[in-house]
């Protein structure tokens, strides 16, 4: 469970490349992608509640906080020993019930749409039409990377968030047709977050989540 809890999270954000359209498809198509991106790119710093649902229906919860460039900590609720926290060039996944942690450089996680503002979503992602205007739903898919399977981003259109969007959360479903439901709820956007937050206890040397 441990690199797929932290691939499921991590996916929110893995690139696809864009299917051929029809011209009037293809134009609305551009124009939310565009909205997309501009989302991601007037999202400074972001504080949201999430909870993370399982095939089984597993539920954990905890605190997100992301901080560009390249930050963003997954806090889970206490009592669960798991912690995703990238420190502005790696992005950690800690298991402080066996001591473990796994790294890999941002650049090499799917995150990096979330928390770095030189990715540009338009180039790799598409839209997937829906009965509720209100509604923005984004698929990305990776071929080169099948170990992230595929990503639904959920945002719901508001006036009063970056670029006119609010993202909901997202459905990950990996390599083994394992479904993971991320749901976002008061989200605060662009609010002050010290750098301290993405600080975080090596579990290799008895440390505790925190």
């Amino acid at each position: 469970m441990k690199l797929r809890v932290a691939l499921s999270l991590a996916a929110a954000a893995v690139a696809a490349p864009a299917l051929m359209t029809s011209a009037p498809v293809a134009v609305a198509q551009s124009g939310d992608l565009a909205a997309v991106q501009r989302h991601l790119q007037q999202t400074e710093s972001m504080v949201a509640s999430f909870t993370q649902t399982d095939r089984a229906g597993k539920v954990l919860a905890g605190t997100m906080t992301l901080k560009k460039p390249g930050k963003i900590r997954f806090q889970y609720q206490q009592g669960v020993p798991y912690l995703i926290v990238a420190d502005g060039r790696n992005l950690h996944f800690l298991d402080y019930q066996v001591r473990q942690q796994q790294r890999w450089p941002i650049g090499d996680s799917p995150l990096g749409v979330l928390i770095d503002p030189r990715q540009d979503i338009t180039r790799y992602a598409k839209v997937v039409p829906g009965t509720d205007p209100r509604v923005l739903t984004v698929e990305a898919h990776d071929p080169k990377r099948p170990q992230y399977g595929r990503i639904s981003m959920i945002f719901a259109r508001d006036s009063a968030a970056p670029g006119g969007l609010r993202l909901q959360g997202w459905v990950a479903l990996d390599s083994q047709n394992n479904r993971t439901t991320i749901r976002l709820s008061d989200q605060k956007f662009n609010v002050p977050v010290n750098d301290r937050t993405f600080r975080w206890n090596d579990p290799r040397r008895g440390g505790r989540p925190g």
